[in-house]
C-alpha cells in the first residue's frame, strides 16, 4: 500500500505515461491465446493475418509496459470487430484455471463474430472444457495449414 505522499509523487508519472499511451485504433480481429503460445502458434497467426493486411489485437504488440493488463485487454476487445479463439492444449489448460483467457473468452462468447481456431487439440477436448466456444463453427488446423487458417479469416474479414 502506497502513502500518500507516495501517491501524490506517483500521479504525473502516471499522467506522463497514460498522454502518451495512444487509444487503440479499432482492429479487425481481437486475438485470444493462452500466454504460452505467445512466440508460437499465436504469433505464427498473427503474423501470417497481418501479411493479408488484417489488423491484429496481439497482447504481445499492443500492451505497452506499465500499464494495467486488463484494462488494455478491455480496450482491445471493445475497439475489434471479430473475435478469433486460438485454441491449443495450453488454452484449454488456461481456460480451466479461470484466468485471462477466460475472461477474453467469456466477453468474446457475447459477440456475433467469434470464430475458433482450433491447433494441436481437437473439438472434442474443447467441447470438455467450453461446449459454448465449441459450439461455435470455426477452422481446425488438422484440416488444413496455418497460413489456410489465415487466408479463411482474412477472407471473413474482408466481407
Amino acid at each position: 500500500m502506497y502513502t500518500t505522499a507516495e501517491v501524490r509523487a506517483l500521479t504525473p508519472i502516471r499522467r506522463s505515461v497514460e498522454a502518451r499511451t495512444p487509444p487503440p485504433d479499432p482492429r479487425d480481429v481481437f486475438l485470444c491465446h493462452a500466454w504460452d503460445d505467445r512466440g508460437g502458434a499465436a504469433k505464427e497467426l498473427h503474423d501470417l493475418l497481418e501479411s493479408r493486411n488484417v489488423s491484429v489485437w496481439f497482447s504481445e504488440k499492443d500492451v505497452l509496459l506499465g500499464s494495467t493488463l486488463l484494462r488494455e485487454i478491455d480496450k482491445g476487445l471493445a475497439k475489434s470487430r471479430v473475435g478469433v479463439v486460438l485454441v491449443t492444449p495450453a488454452l484449454l489448460g488456461r481456460l480451466q484455471g479461470e484466468g485471462i483467457a477466460d475472461k477474453e473468452l467469456s466477453v468474446l462468447l457475447a459477440t456475433d463474430l467469434l470464430a475458433p481456431i482450433v491447433h494441436d487439440t481437437t473439438y472434442e477436448a474443447l467441447r470438455d472444457v467450453s461446449p459454448m466456444l465449441a459450439s461455435r463453427s470455426g477452422l481446425s488446423t488438422a484440416e488444413g495449414a496455418m497460413e489456410n487458417v489465415a487466408a479463411k479469416l482474412a477472407e471473413l474479414i474482408s466481407l
